[in-house]
């Protein structure tokens, strides 16, 4: 039997995962960056489990083709997520550690309602 913790952490490790490999290589630029963010917070924020989603997109790092645009790269997110299973709640992010885009759980913790999704 999978506990709700366990559960909590598959539901944000798999969403952190998702999200890297749907959204790199989509184009971008430092206008566009700020709604590229907004929208996967909202398509993330759709799923099973998750309480809450915020992302950021590292701007120094979007330099401009010859086309006016870069790519998102795995290396350019700082994504922070909470997902809630039952009583349980984890709380992950993915950001650049030593040149890798790391995905790490931060906390857990227990509500006082069972709110299983």
């Amino acid at each position: 039997m999978i506990t709700d913790r366990e559960r909590a952490a598959f539901e944000a490790g798999i969403k952190l995962g998702a999200l890297y490999h749907q959204f790199v290589g989509t184009p971008i630029a430092r206008e566009t960056a700020a709604a590229v963010e907004a929208a996967i917070e909202q398509a993330v924020g759709l799923q099973p489990y998750v309480t809450g989603i915020t992302v950021r997109l590292n701007r120094d790092m979007m330099v401009s083709n010859r086309f006016g645009y870069s790519e998102l790269a795995g290396k350019m997110f700082d994504a922070a997520i909470t997902t809630e299973v039952g009583t349980a709640v984890c709380r992950a992010r993915m950001r650049l550690e030593d040149d890798y885009p790391m995905m790490e759980i931060v906390e857990f913790h227990e509500t006082t309602r069972d709110t299983d999704h």
